[in-house]
């Protein structure tokens, strides 16, 4: 077998060694192109025997010029100072106690940054080096998740801001002038006080459901739901607030199966898809609760929200559940439908985006019946 060769016995080793090991005979061999990263191996003298296809994609270096070659030749690096690393790492003739190198920006010829990180594999502690296993990942995910942090710090700042502010005048100038006020107008300016405190805290709110979301974290405390009563309870609120009953339209398809949810996550959801409805959307806001198939062998109930207005272009509809996203100019933080996305994936459903009968939005989002709490904690 030659240097040549990237399935190379070498190579394999330096991947998985499972089948060599106690118990591990019958595990599959891992084949060096299939890893998403790049991968780099060079032996105990130096010389690369490994560039899987993802070090090729990413290096733009043949294999073939890269196979046999000594490690610096075939993957030259610098630092972000213009100095070369394997000359500064120094990883066969450096102090035999250091195990690897950490994940790090170096930069490619060319000038392109690419994330690297190196094991040192020895013979026996502080032992020779058998061989450098090199990882190769581009920084693009890197930067784009770099961006969407800047993003939220930006949003958020942004929209605490404007009600802090106004907080901060309106006790202010209670406190200076507390006696040249009216009854009537000391109430105008608590209620304006405690309307942007109740903003701020649903900004806060969003950013703690976004945190736990990304991390996974997002808990689910599932109780018996009537979803159709908490769609009344939520176009009760609406009018309340002086949208006309005859703005929204409820169709409920019975027998629905029984729910168990969120309550608290519930609302969420649907004082999201509504609020968007009204602010966004014209005409009549048709809110329809039926049962159907979350899954081939699982009953579930879906719920759908469609609107009479322009709807969403259909350019922006892949978009639509992506953080900051938003359909018009008339505010909001953008924040609101990637959470709701959340939620309902977090109960194992699915929602969906679409153009409405009326022409308008419609979402759609399925529930599966799922399980209490106290039985789901069991497994």
């Amino acid at each position: 077998m030659t240097l040549g060769t990237s399935r190379s016995v070498e190579a394999r080793d330096a991947l998985t060694r499972a089948e060599a090991a106690p118990g591990g005979h019958g595990v599959p061999e891992c084949d060096p192109d299939d890893l998403p990263d790049g991968l780099v191996v060079a032996d105990a003298h130096g010389r690369v025997v490994c560039f899987n296809a993802a070090a090729v994609r990413i290096t733009a270096r043949r294999r073939a010029d890269a196979i046999g070659r000594p490690l610096d030749e075939a993957l030259p690096l610098e630092d972000l100072k213009g100095r070369r690393w394997w000359a500064l790492t120094d990883p066969y003739g450096g102090l035999a106690i250091r195990t690897g190198q950490p994940e790090r920006n170096l930069l490619l010829p060319g000038g392109r940054e690419v994330l690297v990180a190196a094991r040192y594999v020895r013979e026996r502690p502080l032992g020779p080096i058998r061989r450098v296993v090199v990882t190769l990942r581009g920084t693009e995910a890197r930067r784009r998740t770099e961006r969407s942090h800047a993003e939220l710090i930006a949003t958020v700042a942004h929209e605490l801001r404007s009600p802090l502010t106004s907080v901060k005048g309106f006790t202010a100038t209670l406190l200076a002038k507390w006696e040249r006020f009216t009854d009537d107008q000391k109430r105008l300016m608590l209620e304006t006080v405690d309307a942007d405190a109740n903003r701020v805290t649903r900004l806060i709110t969003e950013l703690l459901d976004i945190s736990r979301i990304d991390s996974g974290r997002l808990e689910v405390r599932r109780q018996p739901v009537d979803l159709a009563a908490a769609v009344g309870r939520h176009i009760q609120a609406h009018t309340a607030r002086g949208q006309s009953p005859d703005r929204f339209f409820i169709r409920i398809r019975r027998p629905l199966p029984d729910l168990w949810a969120d309550p608290d996550k519930i609302d969420q959801i649907l004082g999201n898809l509504l609020e968007n409805a009204v602010r966004h959307g014209e005409g009549t806001v048709t809110i329809e609760v039926a049962p159907t198939r979350a899954h081939e062998d699982e009953k579930g109930t879906a719920v759908t929200v469609s609107d009479e207005g322009p709807g969403i272009p259909e350019e922006s509809m892949g978009r639509v559940f992506t953080r900051f996203w938003r359909g018009s100019p008339r505010g909001g933080t953008g924040l609101g439908l990637y959470i709701v996305k959340g939620i309902v994936e977090a109960h194992g459903g699915t929602i969906t985006v679409g153009r409405g009968p009326g022409g308008g939005a419609q979402f759609r989002f399925t529930l599966p019946v799922g399980a209490p709490a106290y039985v789901t904690q069991g497994f």
